[in-house]
């Protein structure tokens, strides 16, 4: 079984892998000890604080294990509210238009401005699959997950969330859109820049960043063609997130002008089609009729999640004792369940 659960601090070495594995623009995994020790700090913190009744800044931090070799086969996130202890940069697109009647001339021209308006909202954040997992749903299944935490514990975290997708890049961490922020207003290449704000070292860009709209009509055309754009390793992400109900409703990376993706934490199609039913532990499962289900159980330290078999539309879980034992469910209990 792929299991997901919290991570714990004997799961660094996984996470600087996976840091590693995830190349140039992969802003929240940045292979540094200091940074990745800290996420799991945070993360065992967040897992154990019980009197959470608003979102803050606690961050939950999710790894996929394989329960048979005891690898982990990816990573996963959720920030419950961001912004609130340092700014939450974007670029908002926007139109400014220039208008002579007398000169029968009309112009409408695409802006960026600087903003920081997601501040408080929760984000999905940090996913990342090794390779070999790359298949049976197992990326379906480390992105869905999630919705289903939030729909348990719908009160650590805001009403709208959102993801930041990974912008364009070619293979040498290089991005069009930051090479003509770098010849105008930096000095540092785009690995740089993204590992310091990776980092937590986000001074440099309230000192730097052009703090008045930009005219997207003088960025070049490379820059220029890449905004709202992914990299080609994030599609399949940005499919899922879509599938879900997240859109894009023009707001941009600094860095890279990667597309963030928004919904109403209700709207989600995982939400909303979750449901609670009881356990029923049984010794063995119906051989046909079964279909793929993303369950979790109902606690917060212990929490787990998995892709089951089930039968659809069933009033209770029907599952094996050994697929109890992983999930940390006994008879009767609650299990939060949503078809694939």
């Amino acid at each position: 079984m792929l299991l997901i659960r919290p991570i714990e601090s004997a799961d660094y070495e996984a996470l600087y892998s996976c840091a590693v594995e995830s190349g140039h623009g992969f802003t929240s995994l940045p292979v540094d000890q200091a940074l990745l020790e800290r996420r799991i700090a945070r993360a065992k913190q967040a897992f154990t604080k019980k009197d959470v009744v608003t979102p803050g800044d606690e961050s939950y931090l999710f790894v996929m294990e394989d329960t048979e070799s005891g690898e982990i086969a990816g990573v996963s996130g959720i920030e419950a509210a961001v912004g609130l202890t340092e700014a939450f940069w974007h670029y908002r697109l926007g139109k400014a238009v220039h208008h002579s009647e007398k000169l029968n001339i009309y112009n409408s021209l695409e802006t960026l401005t600087l903003c920081n308006d997601y501040t408080g909202v929760s984000e999905l954040c940090t996913l990342f699959l090794r390779e070999p997992y790359r298949h049976s749903m197992n990326g379906r299944t480390l992105s869905r997950f999630r919705m289903l935490f939030l729909a348990q514990f719908k009160q650590r975290f805001s009403d709208w969330v959102i993801a930041e997708m990974r912008g364009v890049s070619d293979e040498n961490g290089d991005s069009p859109f930051w090479q003509w922020l770098e010849q105008h207003f930096f000095s540092m290449d785009f690995p740089k820049a993204d590992y310091l704000s990776g980092v937590g070292d986000k001074t440099f860009i309230a000192e730097l960043m052009p703090r008045f709209p930009i005219y997207t009509a003088l960025l070049s055309d490379e820059a220029r063609a890449v905004i709202g754009k992914v990299h080609d390793n994030t599609r399949p992400a940005l499919r899922l997130l879509e599938a879900e109900g997240l859109r894009f409703r023009g707001f941009v990376d600094i860095f890279d002008a990667g597309p963030t993706v928004e919904a109403e934490v209700c709207n989600l199609k995982s939400v909303r089609n979750s449901r609670l039913v009881p356990v029923e532990i049984v010794a063995r499962l119906p051989e046909q009729g079964l279909k793929p289900h993303i369950v979790c159980n109902t606690q917060l330290e212990h929490f787990r999640a998995a892709q089951l078999m089930c039968q659809p539309g069933a009033e209770t879980l029907q599952i094996t004792a050994e697929q109890a034992q992983h999930l940390q469910l006994e008879q009767g209990d609650d299990a939060r369940i949503v078809a694939m």
